[in-house]
């Protein structure tokens, strides 16, 4: 049985968009300055190979609600606390001449992320489902360098940046920023974060659809949702804590487990969230392709009444961001 898939991944002439405060520091596929939207290259950060997985943390209970965070280790004896970020980008493989429909952010100085994942089902009426997420991440980027310095509120930039968004489209949205006061994030749709501390996943976004596939969506049309509709957190977190954020390309195909696993071997061999973002991005692709694994979107499919096994092939997008403490590197 086909499902009537209301985000069917499409064709788009564009690739994923990054933004980055690079500093002066060099990459293959950023110029040097201090905030660019810039296409993927065509190697897509290439994930290398997915590890294989353990489940060391099955013995943590998944709490899906805030955890508590003493106020010393908060703010690491009185050091301020810093994100700091890496992402890989990996589109549908049918895709990855053209690029797809996710768009992500991450502005260092600010200490904000933030990803959108377009609705391909646009491209049935001629329109690039790409359009809309990019020009909405990009306001975004906008929004938050008007904010006040150590008090970004992601709430009130994705609300700029829904209102100053003309393109025809729809997307889902997800912007978190680190301030004195902990984590604040807010999260329309499909996609989403989760936060790891000491081998265990402490908090997962729920996520928001009208019904199955059909997720919230902001849009240029007046049926969309808005963003008083998605769910705003404050969470307290510490030096050690780890967050991934993901569209759903990530979150249909590994379970939290899945996730939280490869982020504790590569923080016990030392890897940066650069490459922890791609080895989780390799995997979940690894998901997406195997038609015999049960997968959070086989699972979903099967309540939902629909006789569907495997993995969902979508756009991928993940951002990895390390809490540390101001005097780390």
């Amino acid at each position: 049985m086909s499902l009537n898939n209301r985000k069917q991944p499409t064709n788009s002439p564009i690739y994923g968009y990054f933004i980055y405060n690079v500093m002066k520091k060099w990459f293959p596929y950023i110029e040097t300055g201090s905030r660019y939207f810039h296409s993927s290259s065509p190697s897509y950060l290439s994930a290398g190979t997915a590890p294989d997985v353990t489940f060391e943390n099955s013995a943590c209970e998944e709490r899906l609600e805030n955890s508590s965070v003493s106020s010393e280790q908060r703010h690491s004896a009185g050091k301020m606390l810093k994100l700091i970020s890496g992402s890989c980008y990996l589109p549908h493989p049918d895709k990855e001449a053209t690029g797809g429909e996710d768009a992500h952010f991450i502005c260092s100085d600010e200490q904000a992320i933030g990803l959108a994942d377009g609705v391909g089902g646009w491209a049935d009426l001629g329109i690039d489902a790409g359009q809309y997420s990019r020009e909405l991440m990009s306001n975004s980027v906008t929004a938050i360098q008007e904010e006040p310095k150590g008090f970004v509120d992601p709430a009130r930039v994705l609300e700029k940046a829904y209102s100053s968004t003309k393109a025809k489209g729809s997307s889902t949205a997800c912007i978190i920023a680190l301030t004195a006061e902990g984590l604040h994030a807010i999260n329309l749709g499909d996609s989403g974060f989760l936060i790891i501390r000491d081998g265990c996943t402490v908090l997962r976004s729920p996520v928001q659809q009208h019904d199955f596939n059909f997720t919230y969506q902001l849009g240029s049309r007046n049926d969309g949702d808005l963003p008083s509709s998605g769910q705003v957190f404050t969470i307290p977190v510490a030096p050690g804590d780890v967050i991934v954020a993901g569209t759903d390309g990530l979150f249909d195909n590994l379970y939290n487990n899945e996730i939280t696993a490869v982020v504790v071997h590569a923080t016990r061999t030392g890897l940066g969230p650069q490459v922890t973002a791609q080895k989780i991005a390799a995997l979940a692709r690894q998901r997406a392709q195997d038609k015999d694994r049960q997968t959070p979107f086989s699972t979903a499919a099967q309540d939902a009444g629909f006789r569907y096994y495997g993995g969902k092939l979508d756009d991928i997008t993940v951002v990895v961001s390390y809490i540390t403490s101001s005097d780390e590197r």
